[in-house]
């Protein structure tokens, strides 16, 4: 389909400057300077209490706790031990921000403000978005839905907000039936200190035609945040969320570890795209898990460029016939870097399918490494899937591994898996070098061209969006 001129004018307007300082511009962070540092049942209690949250809120996080401190560190994947949550701040809000506060730019302090223009949010919800939220540090500082859509019924909401004014339903599904307090150590710890997020009910029959984003801003030194994303999408509903995250350098860890809950009805289906740049001091410890019902369907598509370590594996549970997985994923490992990412898909019901497409890139001694799982049921009879990983290394010193984990319990069941390594191949540089391009400009489309099925199913202006960071990766690849 061709796209519009206008449409490639306004994307190129809202990302094509992006530049490196973009994400490691940092402001003033006085407001940690009081702030608590490491865990405790008196921090958890303070940030249920600043919330002015239910007591049953309070039960749920004070759980958290206690499982957090019962629980090891995982036993496998990249070393953590290098994490000190007693250096973590979990909890800082950067001013006095209340729900009428965040329903304009205007009224969002003129250096975050500053911050998120410099990110292109703003001019994106002008011009292609039907809403969007803007969370920074522990507190979402603007949350907006265009009219057009309340009207129709649908909720965007910052999640802090979602609490009070829409306390049955979060109750109903907040870390109960999709990812459980007791999942696993940062699960927990999520459970303890979450604060900011975002809360979308989509209800039945209703087809939100523009994406909905928001989008993720540490600032501060040693800073964590753990927003939670809760998402609804009732029977026969259509929506697509997109998320982005970033935060500047400072030599020292930061954490990440937000949670996203997802339910698909029947027949609803959600695209759920990241784009995801910490930056290289930060843990990205990650939660995200969806149910989807009879023929439902969710589509993560994914891009990882930053962070020190990233554990991510978006976990797909078909729990309805006819459910449908779809799986879209690049990393990129630069120096030093691991990035450890894939998915989960575990088939429940007959004649559910799937499909897991991921592409990773490493250069500069870093480690990519695909990790995923599959689970076919006992009861999943008819079930299709398929699992693709490849993997392009783009120097002698990085390292790529593909760890599949397939657990299949029934024989009438169709599944393919295909995995391929390797490097910019010379001949295929010496023929763009022949046809006028430098060397840098040879690596940067074969680059391009390998990327290019997870990039052309993202929107036009995230696609430009996540071409640009990784231009910014592969800086200084050549030569």
């Amino acid at each position: 389909m061709a796209v519009p001129q206008k449409t490639l004018d306004t994307t190129d307007k809202i990302f094509s400057d992006l530049k490196r300082e973009t994400f490691d511009h940092r402001n003033s962070s006085e407001y940690t300077k009081y702030a608590t540092r490491g865990l405790s049942e008196e921090l958890v209690r303070k940030i249920s209490s600043e919330k002015n949250e239910p007591e049953w809120m309070l039960d749920i996080r004070l759980e958290g706790l206690r499982v957090f401190n019962e629980k090891a560190l995982p036993a496998w994947g990249p070393d953590l031990s290098k994490l000190d949550f007693d250096e973590i701040i979990y909890y800082a809000a950067p001013g006095e921000i209340n729900e009428d506060m965040t329903k304009s730019w205007d009224d969002v302090s003129p250096e975050i403000k500053e911050t998120f223009e410099k990110l292109g949010i703003p001019e994106a919800e002008r011009q292609v978005l039907a809403g969007v939220g803007a969370q920074y540090e522990s507190s979402v500082v603007y949350h907006k839905l265009k009219e057009k859509w309340e009207k129709l019924g649908v909720i965007f909401e910052d999640m802090d907000v979602a609490v009070q004014k829409y306390p049955d339903i979060v109750q109903e599904y907040f870390m109960k039936r999709c990812v459980p307090i007791n999942d696993h150590k940062f699960a927990a710890l999520h459970a303890a200190v979450w604060s900011g997020g975002t809360f979308l009910y989509v209800p039945k029959g209703v087809h939100v035609s523009a994406p909905m984003q928001a989008y993720f801003r540490m600032n501060a030194q040693n800073m964590g945040q753990f927003e939670h994303t809760l998402i609804i999408i009732e029977e026969g509903a259509d929506a697509h969320y997109i998320e982005g995250c970033s935060a500047p350098k400072y030599d020292s860890n930061s954490l990440h570890a937000g949670c996203v809950e997802v339910f698909i009805k029947k027949k609803a289906r959600l695209r759920y795209s990241s784009v995801e740049n910490w930056s290289k001091d930060t843990y990205n410890l990650n939660t995200k898990r969806a149910l989807v019902g009879e023929d439902g369907r969710i589509e993560w598509v994914g891009g990882n460029m930053g962070s020190q370590v990233t554990m991510l594996y978006p976990c797909s549970i078909l729990q309805g016939r006819g459910a449908h997985a779809e799986h879209l994923g690049i990393a990129f490992a630069g120096k030093d870097q691991i990035q450890d990412t894939g998915a989960k898909v575990i088939h429940v019901a007959p004649d559910t399918t799937s499909s897991v497409i991921m592409k990773s890139m490493s250069k500069d001694n870093g480690h990519s490494i695909y990790r995923g799982q599959l689970t076919i049921g006992p009861k999943a009879k008819g079930a299709v899937a398929r699992v693709i990983c490849d993997a392009l290394i783009l120097d002698d010193h990085s390292t790529s591994d593909t760890i599949p984990d397939m657990n299949v319990h029934n024989n009438d069941v169709t599944i393919g898996h295909e995995a391929t390594v390797g490097k910019i191949g010379e001949e295929e540089v010496f023929y763009l070098m022949s046809r006028g391009m430098t060397e840098a400009e040879a690596h940067a489309m074969v680059v391009n061209g390998f990327i290019e099925p997870i990039v052309k199913t993202l929107p036009l202006e995230y696609a430009v969006e996540m071409n640009r960071l990784i231009e910014l990766e592969m800086e200084g690849s050549v030569g």
